[in-house]
């Protein structure tokens, strides 16, 4: 089966127009585009044949074909990155490919995260779906709810059953809990990454499908899944000291070449 790794990508954005090509300065101040840095970090991971990058916008294809991507057009109406994977699946032609969507605003994605969502899909007979988690600190706790307190959306949480399958993705912070936490102790909160992968099967479905209510409310993607009883395997990655954040608002484009710096990623 061909592992395939695709980057959606759209210009419009309510929150931030243009992100896919917002500039972030590395460890030694050169600066490349968000979808730079996140196509070079999907091209690390490893077993993979194709990475590409899947937009309906010429610029971001343009720029994407300059530092040396393949890339794609695409429909825009897409609604969401997996509708775009969809289609983006069906016109390269990958019938039967384990489809891998690692979004456009995450450049600090490890590739290791990547490999053991590609892991487990190919371990667990039933899988459909699967995405990955990371347990929250008190430190990464008390940072989610800084962004709520600034009526910021950034970080989804998940919550799951004692088979690891999602019960439910929220933009809030689930479950609630008001203890104080120390940095580094752990809490009962699970960050959700952004990154998913699917099997050509699902990816159909999904494409065939109206977005569900609880997608429209809370803005994600997967919960159509969901709505309709199709499991999403959550799996917990180590994210082994290195520190991660997706970039959803402008302001996070400050915290995000910190982290570059700090990981001397030029």
């Amino acid at each position: 089966m061909q592992r395939l790794i695709i980057i959606p990508a759209r210009y419009s954005s309510t929150r931030f127009p243009g992100k896919p090509l917002q500039l972030l300065a590395g460890s030694r101040g050169r600066k490349k585009t968000l979808i730079h840095r996140t196509w070079e970090s999907a091209s690390k991971v490893e077993g993979v044949e194709r990475v590409v990058v899947a937009t309906d916008d010429v610029r971001i294809r343009d720029e994407a074909e300059a530092f040396g991507a393949e890339a794609i057009m695409t429909s825009p109406t897409c609604q969401n990155g997996t509708e775009r994977c969809a289609e983006a699946a069906e016109i390269l032609g990958a019938s039967d490919a384990l489809v891998i969507n690692i979004q456009g605003d995450s450049p600090l994605t490890p590739p290791w995260f990547v490999e053991d969502l590609i892991h487990a899909m190919e371990n667990v007979s039933d899988a459909h779906v699967a995405t990955p988690v990371i347990p929250c600190n008190g430190e990464r706790l008390s940072q989610l709810n800084a962004t709520r307190r600034n009526g910021l959306a950034g970080g989804t949480t998940v919550v799951f059953d004692e088979n690891r399958r999602a019960l439910f993705f929220s933009k809030a912070i689930i479950p609630w809990t008001n203890r104080a936490y120390l940095a580094h102790e752990a809490t009962p909160v699970f960050y959700h990454v952004g990154v998913y992968a699917y099997t050509r099967e699902a990816l159909d479905w999904y494409s065939r499908r109206p977005a569900g209510f609880l997608e429209a409310v809370e803005g994600l993607e997967q919960l159509r899944f969901l709505e309709s009883n199709i499991a999403i395997e959550c799996v917990e990655v180590d994210p082994r000291g290195r520190e991660f954040w997706e970039l959803n608002n402008p302001n996070d484009v400050a915290e995000i070449e910190r982290i570059l710096a700090a990981e001397d990623i030029e």
